[in-house]
């Protein structure tokens, strides 16, 4: 009778013999952090630099987390900021209005063919509506969800 065992990740295995590799797409993303975190000027060009290569010479995950950890919200403010970021929150708002607009359109055909006295559509009508104000006025600040990383939560150079 063989008894399995778990073992969950410690601290060990992060920095130990068993720490992960690191992707080029996890390097180019804490880069890009870098040099918004340069433009914003919270980092001399100098210790921009220096960081940077430190970035690119980086085989392992947990050498990456340090070069930002001094950075508000480890530098994902300034990664928000930025002018790719942007695009892609404007780009994302208008793609949920236009399913918003189809939505509607499609209940309120709905509602004139079956001829009912009260506008029902306008009770889920009310919170799609709700949802994109949402999303048009936050979605800036939550860049995490609305800004397509590619680099999946759970392999993020911040997780443990």
């Amino acid at each position: 009778m063989s008894q399995e065992v778990t073992v969950q990740p410690t601290d060990a295995t992060w920095s130990g013999p068993n720490r992960l590799r690191t992707s080029d797409t996890e390097r180019e993303q804490v880069a890009e952090i870098l040099r918004a975190a340069m433009t914003e000027g919270r980092l001399t060009l100098e210790e921009g630099e220096e960081r940077l290569g430190a970035v690119y010479a980086a085989k392992f995950r947990d050498e990456l987390a340090p070069l930002t950890a001094d950075l508000p919200d480890n530098g994902r403010r300034a990664l928000a900021d930025t002018p790719k970021a942007q695009a892609a929150t404007r780009r994302d708002v208008r793609r949920h209005a236009g399913f918003v607009a189809f939505v509607a359109l499609f209940l309120t055909s709905l509602w004139v063919l079956s001829g009912a006295h009260f506008f029902w559509p306008a009770i889920p009508l009310a919170f799609l509506v709700i949802g994109l104000m949402r999303h048009a006025r936050y979605g800036r600040y939550r860049h995490e969800y609305y800004y397509q990383h590619r680099v999946a939560p759970w392999n993020a150079p911040h997780h443990r």
